[in-house]
Parts: structure tokens; sequence; C-alpha cells
């Protein structure tokens, strides 16, 4: 088979598509042809952080859409070619606060989904929603459980709130605005850009600012019940200062600085909430793909590259071109 492999140099320029063994299926196992694994973010920063290249060759990716091509011994549920998605997380089975110890997600430290046939274990395989086509299934998991956690386990949303959402484009973004909209709350969204403002607002957005305007001057007259803070240093403030007395800001990345300087005593005044969250659990995962096909959401889905073009997939999600989701298609 031929895989997206990491190796020899570090970062996006150690990417190549090549030649690569395919692994049997255990008992307990299915092996999967990929049609679309999902990009992330995690996995630019698997390659330019996390995996040594001189550690041998690498294969990142933690999403995919697929079809059963074998299965194992003690697999009953799926018969070979049926469209199936994989839930990315290993050893994280009911929701919980936090993710028990050893919880890993697919695609680091291990081997993940960039290569035309995968091994996943069978209880990681669910069957492709049907409301869903393979390429929009293949974008759909990681994202979409992030952002179902930081809505519903950790920020509670109900219809009666108002949530901002600032640098709108990412996967998950795109994912917490249609899932706020399916409850009924309303959303206002940041970015940088006047084009991702006009689609985030035809997706269904109520308002959108630019991320370098005054939030408090502008906002004046909304009260934030919720701020989903993806940003990191650079707007943290912002979004501590623009949610309510009392809201809360759920936090589940940082695109720029990881740190900031925090003013304890205005922020314990202010009786504020601050949550981390990251992925999700298998029945989260569940839960997730229940709310999807019971709301008919489909993924944002922005842009396609052939495997072939993996750096320049890799390079498109580090520069932050995209609004929604980014697959590369095997």
């Amino acid at each position: 088979m031929k895989a997206i492999v990491h190796e020899h140099k570090q970062g996006i320029s150690g990417l190549t598509y090549r030649e690569m063994d395919v692994r049997t299926p255990g008992a307990d196992e299915v092996l999967l042809k990929v049609n679309v694994g999902g990009l992330n973010r995690r996995d630019v920063a698997v390659v330019e952080n996390k995996h040594d290249p001189e550690s041998g060759p690498f294969i990142p990716g933690s999403d995919a859409s697929a079809t059963i091509e074998e299965t194992g011994a003690d697999v009953k549920d799926f018969q070979n070619g049926e469209g199936v998605i994989i839930y990315p997380g290993l050893g994280w089975k009911e929701k919980s606060d936090a993710p028990p110890e050893g919880y890993e997600i697919v695609g680091f430290p291990e081997d993940g989904t960039f290569a035309e046939y995968i091994v996943m274990p069978a209880e990681n395989v669910r069957k492709k929603p049907d409301h869903l086509t393979l390429d929009e299934a293949g974008v759909l998991s990681l994202a979409a459980l992030t952002a179902y956690r930081v809505m519903f386990t950790r920020g509670n949303i109900t219809e009666e709130d108002t949530i901002l959402l600032p640098g709108i484009g990412s996967g998950v973004l795109t994912y917490a605005l249609k899932f706020a909209k399916a409850v009924g709350a309303r959303v206002i969204i940041t970015s940088r850009s006047e084009d991702k403002m006009k689609e985030a607002l035809d997706m269904g957005a109520d308002r959108a600012v630019f991320t370098y305007d005054d939030w408090n001057e502008v906002l004046h007259d909304e009260t934030i019940d919720v701020v989903v803070e993806s940003i990191g240093g650079e707007t943290f403030q912002k979004s501590i200062d623009a949610v309510r007395r009392g809201g809360t800001i759920v936090t589940f990345g940082a695109t720029t600085k990881d740190t900031f300087e925090l003013d304890i005593r205005s922020f314990f005044y202010g009786q504020y909430n601050l949550l981390g969250s990251t992925m999700g659990s298998m029945e989260e995962w569940a839960e997730m793909l229940q709310f999807i096909e019971k709301h008919d959401i489909h993924p944002v889905v922005d842009k396609m590259f052939s495997a072939e073009d993996c750096q320049e997939a890799f390079t498109y999600i580090k520069e932050s071109k995209n609004l929604g989701k980014v697959g590369i298609k095997f």
C-alpha cells in the first residue's frame, strides 16, 4: 500500500507519499480501505514537534472514512464493503471529567490513518451515518467530537445562551457554530478575514466582528454567556473581558501563544468559569453521531487534497487558510 510517511526531516518537508507494508488484522480488529483522511492541526503539530524523524518512518493522521476490507475472526458486526468511520481515541470509553491514564489519540505515538489501508480495533469503528457522504464522514470525528464535548459536556450550552467563537475557520469552530445553532443558541464569531466572516454568517452565525477589534466596544449591546477559546495568548484576555460576569470560557487549543498574564483578582471578582477540554470519549462520540443525524448536520468541507500533495495540504492547514475541514483522498 501507499501511505503518507514522515521521516528524515523535521516538519512538513519530511513528508512523502510512498510504499509501506499492510498489517494483517488481529482477531478483534478490522482492515479498512481508506477513502478520506481528515487533516487536523494535531497532524501538523505531530510532524513539527512530536515525532522524531530519525526514529523511523511514521504515518500521521487521526480521522478516516473507509470501507471494510477484512474482518478479524472475532468480529461479527461488519460486512466487507460496508462504509464506516472511526473513533480516533484509544482507551477512553465512558464520559468522564478527564481522559483516563493511558489514553491516546490515533496518529501518535502509533501510526495513524493517512494510508490506503489501516487496521483498527473493531470497537473503534461505526457504520457511516446515512446522511453523510464518505468524503464528509472522513473529516468528521476528531473535530466534531472536540466541538461536541466543548459545547455540551463542558460548556453546557442551551438555547438561552449567547456564544462567542473567536477566530472562526477551524473545523472544530465550524462544528461548534452548527451545534450551537442546532439547539437554538445565539452565535457571534470573530475573524481576521472578511470572506470568512461572510461565510460564517451564511452558515448561520448571528453576528460577525473582526478579531482585532475592541470586542467590549463593538459588543457592548451583547451579553455573552460562553466563549469557546482556541486562539490562545493573543486573545485570551479579550475573551475574559468579553464574557459576562459569572460566564464560562472553554478552551481546547492555542494557535498562538500558549501563555498570557492573568489578573487573578479581577478574575475571581468576576466569578468566571475557566474550563479545559480535549477530544472526547467513545460515549460522547456515539452521542455526537446521534446529534448530527437528528439535526442533519454536515461538515463544512473546505478543500480536498490528493495524498500526493500531502506537503501542500499540511501547509494549507498550518497557515489557517481553511474555513472548515480539509481532507486527503486516498
